[in-house]
């Protein structure tokens, strides 16, 4: 009958500026939508080069590299009876566009520039494209020597079009124009169009895969149509993770669904659905359009169909229920598949963090047996590439990863660092910790090196500073604590060199960093001591957040060592014992629990809230427990500390975004780092407030 249409979108792994890679992963996606009988193939937005180029995009060579590439496709035998949809950047009249391409056997059949940017957040897409501002309108754009070599082409349409088959009608959207209140999607599906496309590089935050699935599965519920989803996978060389969930949704239920997360580079998802049901649908729903200056979609005709001629007996994909993991699910999945993208793409041999004993540094440490959990399973899967990386990785070409805590040995490298202020507590919850996990465990003392650095000063300054506890001022005791944090900071630098190389191995370790990101908002961490590493799985992750992580390891991979971690009250350890115990802790030093840090930073991130306008939100969130002169204290306090910690975040460990309120200085929290940290004005408004309410308190 001609009406069953088999349609592929995918999740691909691509990394910026691997074109080579990128090409391959294209075809072999491309490749196993033919086979499923796919007619139409979608993939991710800026697949080409990757997302991820930066200011890279400025450079005519990405430019000329993608053309190359495209050049490639189309040339390939692969690509040949089927509709293929890539991403790539282009230059029309000297302005560069972020693209779709869409091309059929050797021919060009249209280019869709991105009409919405994002700009928001950690997208700056403004900087490197423009939008496509002109609504239904196309032009010619004149194809490089090289492609009409290939296609005998001199010119293409270029702008707001779709493209018409001989049984349907396919048009276009680009990642944030979904999240736009005026999506494209709207108009087209008003003037006919029966399947809409998305092409996304859209990166993992903590709950927000839901956001996503409700936004596609609205945006066929309305108006009927069949909507396709295609997103990169993975870290292409940067703070953020893509996290697939390729999907296909009809009439306002999904129909088939990917993985949003996984070491598949390549993950192919096809659903075989009938033109009709969207007609039926349409039917009772759809009104003639009837406004006097709409304007109709520019048609694009190819002589091509998507569906065969005898399709009566083709069964079609029903609509399932979307599976959503759970935050703790989240972050033993996300963070673990980006750090395997980084270890195995940096050409380095494993991963050497400090383990403290802490939950932040056992939550790194239990992201790290994830990922080796997440490796053995797609070993046993099949995947061979994985295989492949891990014996590079490992220097092995015959090794065969069974048991995860066998691998964590070959790949990861903990340490404790010991001083005199180190309690046998933590020594004993760290030691415990890796060896259920099976890392490669070390005992190291700092003393003998604290000593040094402080006898240095004492012979130039003549002056021994003390503790507090021993009648020292404030500033000698935070240098004494930022002596010991730093000198770890070197230990662990020296150890990711060469304990390797004394083991007797090549290639040198990454490591690895555990502040948190409520800690990374206050400053609460030396600057240049063991946050300062190479990649920080958890920077982007609440305390709260991670202690439900730490809980759910401890239930799910029977990591009994992790519930003595959660019972202990955190401490930096830096300040002499009492007793031998720990006298010093977290909360009590930043005069705030994690919990209220978590609000706080919400407040100041995600409602743009300033220090006025948080303390008049608290007074009413935390009525039941602070008076408003106590939630005042508060407020000022964090600001205050927020203020003149800001410096660290310009030299902050790069870390995993995961969490909406970050505060990371390199893109998505753009703040100056050098503040009149009394916030003079801010706060007399705040006493002014607080005054006024006891008055009228009085008063009643």
């Amino acid at each position: 009958m001609g009406r069953k249409v088999t349609v592929a979108t995918c999740s691909l792994n691509q990394w910026a500026l691997d074109f080579e890679g990128n090409c391959e992963r294209i075809l072999r996606s491309i490749e196993e939508a033919k086979a499923h009988g796919a007619k139409y193939r979608l993939g991710p937005e800026l697949e080409i080069c990757g997302y991820g180029c930066a200011d890279h995009f400025y450079e005519s060579d990405t430019l000329l590299h993608s053309f190359q590439v495209l050049r490639n496709l189309l040339e390939s035998p692969v690509t040949q009876d089927i509709i293929c949809d890539v991403g790539m950047p282009i230059m029309h009249h000297n302005v560069r566009y972020n693209c779709r391409v869409l091309f059929l056997n050797r021919k060009i059949l249209l280019i869709r520039p991105k009409m919405m940017m994002a700009n928001h957040g950690n997208y700056r897409e403004v900087r490197w494209f423009s939008p496509w501002n002109k609504l239904r309108q196309v032009e010619e754009y004149f194809l490089p020597r090289m492609i009409q070599e290939v296609t005998g082409q001199d010119t293409v349409p270029f702008g707001d079009c779709v493209l018409s088959t001989k049984d349907t009608c396919i048009g276009t959207e680009i990642c944030a124009e979904l999240w736009n209140p005026d999506s494209p999607h709207i108009q087209m599906g008003r003037d006919g169009v029966e399947i809409f496309t998305n092409s996304s590089a859209s990166h993992h935050e903590l709950r927000k895969a839901g956001q996503r699935v409700n936004l596609i599965k609205s945006a066929t519920t309305k108006s009927g149509g069949i909507y396709l989803y295609a997103n990169q996978r993975g870290c292409d060389g940067d703070r953020v993770y893509y996290d697939g969930c390729a999907m296909v949704a009809i009439n306002g239920d999904v129909v088939a669904q990917g993985a949003q997360f996984s070491l598949d580079d390549v993950e192919v998802i096809t659903a075989t659905l009938d033109l009709e049901d969207v007609r039926s649908y349409r039917g009772e729903l759809c009104q003639p359009q009837l406004e006097s200056e709409f304007k109709p979609c520019h048609r694009v005709k190819v002589d091509f169909s998507l569906s065969g001629c005898d399709d009566v007996y083709l069964p079609t994909h029903q609509p399932i229920e979307w599976h959503f993991h759970t935050p703790e699910e989240e972050i033993s999945l996300g963070p673990a598949c980006w750090l395997w993208d980084y270890l195995r793409r940096s050409g380095q041999a494993g991963f050497l963090l400090p383990l403290s004993g802490g939950v932040d540094s056992s939550s790194t440490a239990c992201i790290v047996h994830c990922m080796c959990v997440l490796l053995c399973r797609a070993v046993e899967g099949g995947n061979s590439r994985v295989l492949e990386d891990v014996r590079r990785v490992v220097g092995d070409e015959s090794y065969h990863p069974q048991d995860p805590k066998e691998l964590c040995a070959r790949v990861f490298t903990t340490c404790y660092m010991a001083s005199e202020n180190s309690s046998e507590d933590t020594r004993n919850r760290a030691r415990d910790l890796a060896n259920q996990i099976g890392s490669t465990h070390m005992n190291i003392n700092i003393d003998v090196a604290v000593k040094g650095i402080l006898g240095i000063f004492s012979a130039v300054s003549g002056r021994w500073p003390q503790f507090r506890a021993s009648g020292g001022s404030r500033r000698e005791n935070l240098a004494l604590q930022n002596v010991q944090a730093r000198v770890r900071m070197v230990l662990a630098y020296l150890f990711a060199q060469l304990s390797l190389w004394a083991r007797g191995r090549p290639g040198g370790l990454l490591v690895l960093g555990s502040a948190n990101v409520d800690e990374s908002l206050t400053g609460y961490f030396t600057k240049y001591d063991c946050s300062s590493a190479d990649i920080n799985p958890i920077g982007g992750i609440s305390k709260t957040d991670l202690k439900c992580f730490l809980l759910h390891c401890a239930e799910q991979l029977q990591l009994t060592a992790l519930r003595s971690i959660l019972a202990a009250p955190p401490t930096a350890e830096l300040e002499p014992l009492t007793d031998g115990r720990v006298s010093q802790t977290d909360e009590a030093d930043m005069g705030m629990t994690y919990s209220e840090l978590s609000v706080i930073g919400r407040l100041r991130k995600i409602s743009k809230c300033g220090p006025f306008s948080m303390f008049c939100k608290l007074i009413h969130t935390w009525k039941d427990a602070l008076s408003p002169s106590e939630v005042a204290q508060k407020v000022k306090r964090f600001f205050r500390m927020y203020s003149v910690n800001r410096h660290k975040m310009t030299t902050v460990t790069p870390s995993y975004h995961a969490e909406s309120y970050s505060p990371d200085d390199n893109r998505f929290d753009l703040r100056p780092f050098l503040y009149n940290a009394s916030w003079s004005w801010q706060f007399r408004c705040i006493d002014d407030q607080v005054t006024q309410m006891a008055a009228n308190r009085a008063k009643h």
